[in-house]
């Protein structure tokens, strides 16, 4: 791997409960508009809680066929509506080589709400009267795989699932194929729909809020569940300069840890969060002073705000803790579960080209054991230079992404 060869952000694209591309979202981010309400997707009655972030329904693909668009997941069409976006702002639509780029995405659910369907059929009519193709999705490979055949994207491709640290990962691995060479370009990121299957167990480990969610606030109850998705289009720096694409961020670098802790519950003390977060800020060479901002996991939950809040400590110190802004954008929009890391780095990367901090929706008292400067209840603009976006799943899966804002 060049730790010389720099790595810039060309293109974004975002789909969430807050609109259908980053000029909704963002606009109503930062007038304080959340996305969280009662579902609509399917029946919550019986659960502790019946909201969500449901996304807005997507129009057809254009550049799919009738069938294609029935047998892709919504997942794909999430990840897809977001990819397309990123690439026409990277000036890549139609290029000949895009045909050269690769695609890293992370997913957790992928086709799980179109199974789903196939399973209630079945039981209903079945096996036989079930529609088989609701189940060509259900792969956590598939919404890759829709993305690199809608752009025609014949390079490297991952797929991801370490839970809620998915997307993220998948553009901190994007970024090493383009170190390394193997490609000049990534679409990375990734998403995920809402599905009966994991609302049901979140609500089964009583995670949820029946209330749209309020993280780091002392009367915070747990998450509020969401589903979207977030593409990044990475480029060589050099190969981006030379076709003149527009440089929107650096994308410095990302550390990664495992807890080896517990299935679902994050190590008391944030642990392997702290490694993740050191582990960036080592690898890019920079010092825990030059960051300016932290977008944090921010789940809402008891242990996740509190065991996020001692790594942040352990990383960065009491008083630079103290003066470190930092924003939890699933208050906005919910917990994308595998598509989190990408959506929030999205985020990230709209701050820094915006200079401006979206607001953390829900948060009226602070938390004895927080002791962050939270941006809240409104926007904050910040003249800053490099942040640093925190994605943590299940089984102490974590990740840190670091960008930097362009000169």
């Amino acid at each position: 791997m060049s730790a010389s060869r720099k790595v810039a952000v060309t293109g974004i694209g975002i789909v969430c409960a807050l609109g259908g591309n980053q000029r909704q979202v963002w606009g109503r981010a930062l007038e304080g508009r959340g996305g969280i309400d009662r579902l609509r997707l399917f029946e919550t009655t019986g659960c502790l809680s019946e909201v969500g972030g449901e996304a807005p329904d997507l129009p057809p693909v254009q550049h799919l066929t009738r069938q294609e668009t029935r047998r892709a997941s919504r997942t794909d069409r999430l990840c897809m509506a977001s990819a397309l976006e990123a690439v026409r702002q990277a000036g890549l639509e139609g290029q000949a080589v895009l045909e050269d780029f690769g695609v890293s995405l992370g997913t957790s659910t992928a086709g799980m709400l179109e199974s789903e369907v196939y399973c209630r059929e079945a039981v209903d009519r079945g096996h036989s009267a079930a529609r088989t193709s609701r189940l060509l999705r259900l792969p956590t490979s598939s919404p890759a795989d829709a993305v690199a055949r809608i752009l025609k994207a014949r390079g490297p491709r991952l797929s991801n699932m370490t839970a809620c640290a998915s997307s993220a990962l998948s553009v901190g691995f994007a970024a090493d194929l383009i170190r390394s060479g193997e490609a000049p370009g990534m679409i990375a990121g990734g998403g995920d729909a809402l599905c009966r299957m994991t609302y049901a167990g979140f609500n089964a480990l009583r995670l949820v809020d029946s209330l749209p969610w309020r993280p780091f606030d002392a009367t915070r109850a747990g998450l509020s569940l969401g589903e979207g998705a977030g593409i990044l289009v990475l480029e060589d720096w050099e190969h981006a300069v030379s076709r003149k694409a527009p440089l929107l961020a650096e994308f410095i670098e990302y550390g990664a840890s495992c807890d080896a802790h517990h299935m679902t519950a994050p190590h008391p003390e944030g642990q392997g969060a702290a490694r993740a977060m050191a582990e960036a800020l080592q690898r890019a060479g920079v010092g825990s002073p030059q960051v300016n901002h932290i977008n944090t996991h921010g789940t809402g939950t008891q242990l996740n705000d509190a065991t996020e809040t001692q790594a942040i400590l352990a990383v960065f110190g009491e008083e630079l803790t103290a003066r470190i802004p930092i924003t939890a954008n699933k208050s906005l929009f919910g917990h994308l579960l595998g598509g989190s890391g990408g959506a929030e780095a999205v985020m990230l990367v709209l701050s820094l080209m915006h200079q401006v901090l979206p607001p953390t929706l829900g948060w009226t008292s602070a938390d004895p054991g927080t002791r962050l400067d939270l941006v809240a209840p409104t926007a904050r603009r910040l003249a800053f230079e490099i942040g640093l976006s925190n994605s943590f799943g299940f089984a102490g899966t974590n990740c840190s992404l670091l960008f930097r804002k362009v000169a």
